[in-house]
């Protein structure tokens, strides 16, 4: 048995999904000296960069240029890209164990939160996240349909995706025009009679979510005003008490926007933004499709631990609207063979080695990643530490990986061949990369993504 790490046996790591975690943890493996390391990257996407194509919004193109960085890492000698290679069905975690050394699953969190409401699951009452997911392009979403025919849309949570569906729905179609959203939803929002666009906050001006570029977009929005209520900017002791708190200014800062947007009244736009805040819903309204939401109004309260939280106040009131996007967290989803926390959405770990049972006894090999590791919290670059500090574990824990894990001299390629399965290597993705671009750039675009599966394959044939 021979030395795991050296170019007769290198350090094998498959990482389990190809979004900026799994790029970034495979750039800190690929660039040690030592271990030698090869790094085999799955996706059961047919292209890579996870959120980072189908979750950051088409009008923000600027932060989609963080894919250059992966493109050096997908240079590197000891990589490989597996797409439209799907964990659990087209190669299980016996089968990965006993190919490679330590595998890493950086999946990420595309379930949603829901509100557990009343009418939740009328018509047109959707999770932001399958919003958003349409809208990119995303392969399992594109069937979906969002008749946008209508006049009034709630969007419940303050955070950066329910920022982008504001935005994406008020901003002029000309504009999006330019960018890569998908072809069919620059259709639907040609169509779009949306007039008016609730964005909806549990607590208040001073807590929210979002970043001061953020809501300094929706101020300059051609055709919408954002309509703010002077009484959610007023700052009663415990907000006070909240901004000496936190470091971060931003905080101070949103306030500070908003505070002057509150002062510019309804606006002379026909369209309006209304950002409302100190208020959670209690009920969707409507007898088959929505029609309304029932609001309780909230006050933000400091309970005896020294935490900040909205409290319902049990004053409630209605607004009419047409559909509604719930945005209030993310969850990961199951995968087979590994344990998973259904309450928080991650795979249970400690510092990114798996664990499972109440003892959190760790399981040989296996790590986490990313939102899948931590939960949805930060932008794309909260990914690169986070990454890293898992590859340092598992650097450490190589003198307790058996130099009999990869027993195997095949070559993982060979078994999913002998499968019948049609593995896209980073080289084809490369190929598609161009044709997106090309076919983009005769309609004066960014690209024109390929949004099914079988037009996807069909074109590299």
């Amino acid at each position: 048995m021979s030395e795991i790490g050296n170019k007769e046996n290198p350090l094998r790591v498959a990482i389990i999904g190809a979004g900026p975690a799994g790029f970034y943890a495979a750039e800190e493996l690929l660039k040690q000296e030592t271990p030698t390391t090869m790094v085999d990257l799955f996706d059961k996407l047919p292209t890579p960069y996870g959120l980072v194509r189908g979750g950051v919004a088409p009008d923000h193109q600027k932060i989609k240029t963080v894919t250059k960085l992966f493109d050096k890492t997908a240079g590197r000698e000891g990589f490989r890209f597996f797409g439209n290679v799907q964990y659990g069905k087209d190669i299980s975690l016996k089968e990965l164990l006993q190919y490679y050394h330590q595998v890493l699953f950086c999946t990420g969190a595309d379930a949603d939160r829901k509100m557990e409401i009343p009418g939740e699951d009328l018509a047109n009452s959707f999770p932001a996240t399958s919003f958003v997911a349409w809208y990119n392009g995303h392969p399992d979403y594109k069937d979906l349909n969002f008749n946008l025919g209508i006049e009034r849309v709630a969007v419940v949570g303050n955070g950066n995706v329910a920022m982008d569906v504001v935005r994406i729905l008020a901003r002029p179609v000309e504009e999006l025009a330019k960018t890569d959203i998908a072809d069919y939803a620059l259709e639907a929002l040609k169509l779009s009679k949306i007039k008016e666009i609730y964005l909806l906050g549990r607590r208040g001006p001073a807590q929210a979510a979002f970043t001061n570029p953020e809501i300094r977009e929706l101020t300059d929005i051609p055709g919408f005003d954002l309509v703010v209520r002077p009484e959610d900017v007023e700052i009663d002791e415990v907000n006070q008490q909240y901004l000496d708190s936190v470091k971060e200014p931003r905080h101070r800062r949103n306030v500070d926007v908003l505070t002057e947007q509150a002062g510019k009244g309804e606006g002379n736009q026909d369209k309006k933004i209304r950002a409302w805040f100190f208020v959670s819903p209690t009920e969707v309204l409507g007898e088959k499709s929505v029609t309304g939401l029932t609001l309780e109004r909230n006050k933000l309260i400091r309970d005896d631990k020294g935490n900040f939280k909205a409290r319902g106040t049990g004053e409630t009131e209605q607004i009419p609207v047409d559909m509604v996007f719930r945005s209030i967290g993310y969850l990961g989803t199951p995968l087979p063979e590994i344990p998973f926390d259904d309450w928080s959405g991650v795979i249970p770990n400690v510092e990114g080695r798996v664990v499972e049972g109440e003892s959190k006894s760790v399981l040989p090999r296996l790590y986490v990643a990313g939102w899948i590791k931590r939960g949805p919290s930060g932008v794309v670059g909260t990914n690169k530490p986070c990454a890293i500090a898992t590859v340092r574990h598992m650097l450490e824990d190589l003198p307790q990986v058996s130099t009999e894990a990869n027993t195997l001299k095949e070559d993982v390629a060979d078994l999913l061949g002998a499968k019948g399965v049609r593995a896209i290597s980073f080289g084809d993705w490369q190929r598609l990369d161009g044709m997106e671009k090309e076919r983009g750039e005769a309609l004066g675009r960014v690209r024109v993504k390929f949004t099914s599966i079988e037009d996807t394959l069909a074109a590299l044939e």
